[in-house]
């Protein structure tokens, strides 16, 4: 019953949540034994691998909380994570934008919930910068999670009404 519902459905892509979830965990292990908190290490114009840690959601939201917000944002991802499980069972085993990205979420939400749990915080290391300007050091899961939530946009307003229109 599992196996069909596995092979029908959305969940049939859970090897690319997989994939997305391994190379994210593997880079910020690579982060956290090769490189110094806080000291950019220069790869090519306008871009560092920088080791920080994010106590908080994006963009360090609610980082400075006195530590309710580890939790917070734990179960926040559980449920967000529960119901893109859902979601994907409910729709069919087809490589849509609407299925890739929802596992590329999943993928995201987990990885950042790893580091939540074992750790109290996220591992982040790529700095893209212009300047003096930096952009929020992020992850392979952010990445995922933006790219992913970047899908679901397109998919539902230029993608899905050529499909219903087709049909």
């Amino acid at each position: 019953m599992l196996k069909q519902k596995l092979n029908e459905s959305g969940l049939r892509y859970l090897w690319l949540a997989g994939l997305v979830l391994v190379l994210d965990q593997i880079t910020k292990y690579l982060a956290l034994s090769y490189l110094t908190f806080a000291e950019p290490v220069a790869v090519m114009p306008h871009f560092n691998l920088t080791l920080v840690f994010n106590y908080g959601a994006a963009f360090s939201f609610l980082a400075d909380m006195g530590g309710w917000q580890r939790w917070f944002f734990a179960l926040l991802a559980i449920a967000v994570s529960a119901g893109l499980v859902f979601w994907l069972s409910k729709l069919k085993a087809k490589p849509t934008f609407e299925v890739l990205g929802l596992n590329l979420i999943l993928a995201g939400a987990i990885g950042n919930l790893i580091d939540r749990v074992l750790f109290g915080k996220v591992t982040d290391f790529l700095d893209f910068y212009y300047g003096s300007w930096h952009y929020a050091t992020f992850n392979i899961a952010d990445v995922a999670i933006s790219v992913g939530a970047g899908m679901l946009i397109i998919y539902e307003f230029f993608l899905r009404p050529k499909d219903k229109a087709s049909h």
